[in-house]
């Protein structure tokens, strides 16, 4: 090859090399890179320098939010979730925004700490606090919660119909191979206990396609005021708070009321249309959103809509290993019309048992993994923040919070 072959060759590789700095072909997920004329990793959007197909071939921050395939296999999980870096050497340090991850003080407040944070930072940070709430903690609270959940359906008052298994490589074929409703048999009795009308009053409240805003009449408002006025009379919810009272985490019920109202149904926009969303929506209505389902984690607002016919049961591709409710299905399903790949719900549960679960964890353990424990065995509660938005102080709402496992 002669020099001037050498030369073109060159020539071809810098201009290959500056074009692949200017997209996020094979970037996606890549660190900060200040040689790099954009960038493709979750923090671009934050900082306005994504690569302009950054949207169309990576995963963000929202789109994992709403992708939520909670019962795929761990490696699975991990190239989903973006896994960030460890904190080791690295407690106690200054905030960078470049970094994916924090091992400060504050990162837990903001919902941005490495996942091995507690374990390797616990004598620096947050969680050795007085407000600080570890593992085992998390274990025995939730455990307290199981056992005074009185208002939860009994075996009697549930007949499942779960029909046909998949394999979680299948979730997304998209097969109606279940013939028949999920639920046989529900007693409507349990609707009629006060922390269920209540709740019931409230799903029908919202416009399940995003990017229509949200706007309530003043009895919809009372109707939110009265789910929680009569969720914290339940043993459940005292439970939650006396300890979150203990661990310094709120002063009074007032506040911890006040708090629950706002990052539950708060609302923000995840479309153009200002206020169309809130994680209390999201969470236990559902919505609709690119033309797919997202959130909709509630086994009684699914049970309403399937006695409609809006509902259609394709499949389910995990079934808890408790023998009593609460139980724990992971299902795929029609909703009118739109698809819902994964969607993990409790059931059986009454209305304040997964409000309170969802807090707890949303409130010890934002944006991160929370591992609980119901009955002796293990369940894994994920949630994420909304961090486009927030009220107060720069507080969070929730975006979504779903059983992993």
């Amino acid at each position: 090859m002669g020099t001037r072959d050498l030369l073109f060759l060159a020539l071809i590789c810098k201009l290959a090399w500056a074009g692949s700095m200017e997209s996020c072909v094979h970037r996606c997920g890549e660190r900060f890179n200040k040689a790099a004329d954009c960038q493709c990793n979750r923090q671009c959007d934050q900082h306005k320098d994504c690569c302009e197909d950054y949207e169309k071939l990576c995963t963000n921050k929202e789109e994992l939010q709403e992708k939520e395939t909670e019962w795929e296999e761990p490696a699975s999980a991990s190239n989903l979730y973006l896994a960030p870096n460890s904190c080791q050497g690295r407690c106690g340090e200054t905030f960078d925004k470049h970094h994916p991850c924090h091992c400060n003080s504050k990162c837990q407040e903001f919902g941005n700490c490495c996942e091995d944070y507690e374990s390797v930072c616990a004598h620096d940070g947050f969680s050795q606090s007085n407000d600080g709430i570890t593992n085992e903690e998390l274990l025995i609270i939730s455990e307290k919660i199981y056992k005074v959940d009185n208002n939860k359906a009994q075996k009697e008052d549930i007949i499942l119909n779960s029909q046909n298994r998949i394999f979680p490589s299948e979730t997304n074929d998209r097969v109606d191979r279940c013939p028949e409703p999920l639920y046989s048999y529900v007693n409507e009795e349990l609707f009629s206990k006060p922390t269920y009308a209540a709740f019931i009053n409230l799903l029908n409240n919202y416009q399940r396609v995003t990017g229509q805003g949200e706007h309530f009449t003043s009895q919809q408002l009372q109707e939110q005021d009265i789910f929680l006025q009569e969720i914290m009379k339940t043993a459940v919810m005292k439970e939650l708070y006396g300890f979150l009272h203990q661990k310094n985490r709120y002063s009074s019920k007032q506040e911890f009321v006040s708090e629950l109202k706002n990052m539950w149904f708060g609302l923000y926009s995840r479309g153009n249309d200002e206020g169309d969303s809130s994680g209390f929506e999201h969470v236990f209505s559902g919505e609709v959103k690119k033309g797919k389902v997202t959130g909709f984690h509630n086994w009684i607002r699914f049970y309403l809509q399937e006695k409609e016919g809006l509902v259609d049961y394709y499949s389910h591709n995990y079934d808890g290993p408790w023998d009593s409710y609460p139980d724990v299905l992971g299902m795929q399903f029609n909703w009118d019309g739109y698809y819902k790949e994964v969607g993990s719900a409790f059931i059986g549960s009454s209305p304040e048992f997964e409000f309170a679960l969802y807090s707890l964890c949303f409130i010890s353990r934002p944006g991160r993994m929370c591992h609980l424990s119901l009955g002796g065995y293990s369940l894994t509660i994920k949630t994420f923040t909304w961090d486009k938005t927030a009220y107060g102080n720069g507080k969070k709402y929730i975006a979504t919070a779903y059983v992993v496992s």
